[in-house]
């Protein structure tokens, strides 16, 4: 079993090794090399959103029922390679966006595909995974590391690495060991991949409020992932894609310490502190600059920790809590597309459109007007959160749920 853990966890390396390669610096690179607008930066790092959306309907229809997984991550990679290649390549929206949205259809499936390989292949999956997934989050430090030290974050090649990283993981998932597909003969619908009997849910008004506040806040938080970067390059922080590492390792450092503080806090308060963190990080990132106040910028990235553990990993403790084990997964594939899918695409699209609107004539980005934009926007939401969840909380089942985190 530790030789296939080992296996698993340097699948979980790879995988996100790639997504880390590229996604943080892309948007420095359309702006400074290309010159795309804002607009544009926006609608490329929808794509990702727009492939979440669509990627349980392939995983679901096609490779839960036909392929064996290995084999389908491999051809999912090697294809992926090929499309982010030509990606780099392109000089105008016209041609790179529909080569990302291919890359990112191919990509965004891969990420569930790996949990389902790991999950098949664990005698003990609550307490097996968690060490094996944090080897993607070093995947995805590593990743930001080397590119922030090569200082190559304005040109194409963060892409080009990813896609040989693409290269190397497509043969490597051929060692992986055999998972055949989990729903060969059974017949699978649209309603059971979107997890459309969760619907029954929102009868509850907390977990209507829970749902709405969510997909609100998912909105502000496309800011950060599609401009950091290219907000630190701009004021002139030195090797920005390495100093946004300090985000991921304070998420794990949290992780670690979640289970303490939901059974103390509760679902409610965690959430808001969450919420409190990212109207924070942009009031810091708002006001923050690479000389005297760069504190404010280094605090701003290391609060990533409490922003996604505390929203993210929280709210999918909630939905456990609260949808019975006949509809736990479709509620939890509900969640996913509503927020990772749909908010976070209307957030690339509406932090596009701000960027846009910020644009200098001689050059650069009104920063300090663009991140009071979402800091708004996470507090509105915060309120609102405030006043109107209220969840019906157990705390035996929130330890229990800590517990397996």
């Amino acid at each position: 079993m530790d030789g296939v853990r080992a296996k698993l966890s340097a699948m979980m390396f790879l995988q996100y090794f790639i997504w880390g390669a590229w996604y943080v610096t892309m948007g420095t690179w359309l702006d400074t090399a290309l010159r795309f607008d804002g607009a544009q930066i926006g609608h490329a790092y929808g794509t990702t959103a727009l492939a979440a959306m669509i990627s349980p309907f392939f995983v679901g229809m096609v490779a839960d029922r036909f392929f064996a997984t290995e084999k389908i991550l491999a051809v999912l990679h090697l294809a992926g390679a090929v499309l982010m290649y030509f990606a780099s390549t392109q000089e105008t929206f016209g041609a790179f966006y529909p080569l990302l949205l291919g890359y990112t259809l191919c990509y965004m499936p891969t990420l569930a595909l790996t949990n389902a390989i790991s999950f098949h292949n664990m005698a003990d999956p609550a307490r097996e995974f968690p060490r094996v997934r944090v080897l993607g989050t070093i995947g995805w430090i590593a990743a930001g590391l080397l590119i922030g030290r090569l200082g190559i974050e304005p040109t194409a090649t963060p892409l080009q690495i990813a896609a040989g990283a693409s290269v190397l993981m497509a043969l490597y998932c051929l060692t992986l060991p055999h998972t055949p597909p989990k729903s060969v003969g059974q017949k699978v619908s649209a309603r059971d991949i979107l997890g459309l009997d969760a619907l029954a849910l929102l009868k509850d008004r907390s977990f209507a409020v829970f749902i709405i506040g969510s997909f609100l806040l998912c909105i502000p938080l496309q800011f950060y992932y599609a401009f950091t970067n290219l907000f630190l390059n701009e004021i002139g922080m030195p090797e920005p894609a390495s100093k946004m590492t300090i985000g991921q390792m304070s998420e794990i450092g949290f992780m670690l310490v979640m289970p303490v503080l939901l059974v103390r806090l509760g679902v409610k308060k965690m959430m808001l502190i969450g919420m409190a963190a990212w109207a924070a990080r942009y009031v810091l990132f708002a006001y923050g600059d690479a000389g005297s106040l760069v504190w404010m910028l280094y605090i701003g990235i290391a609060l990533h920790g409490i922003c996604y553990d505390f929203f993210f990993v929280t709210g999918q403790i909630y939905v456990d809590q609260r949808a019975d084990l006949r509809i736990r997964a479709a509620a939890q594939g509900f969640i996913a597309f509503v927020t990772l899918g749909v908010g976070m695409y209307i957030g690339a699209w509406a932090s596009g459109l701000v960027v846009a609107a910020y644009e200098l004539t001689g050059g650069g980005h009104g920063w300090t007007e663009i991140w009071l934009v979402p800091a708004a926007g996470a507090a509105l939401v915060l309120v609102l959160f405030a006043l109107f969840f209220r969840p019906q909380t157990r705390r035996a089942e929130t330890a229990a749920a800590a517990g397996r985190l």
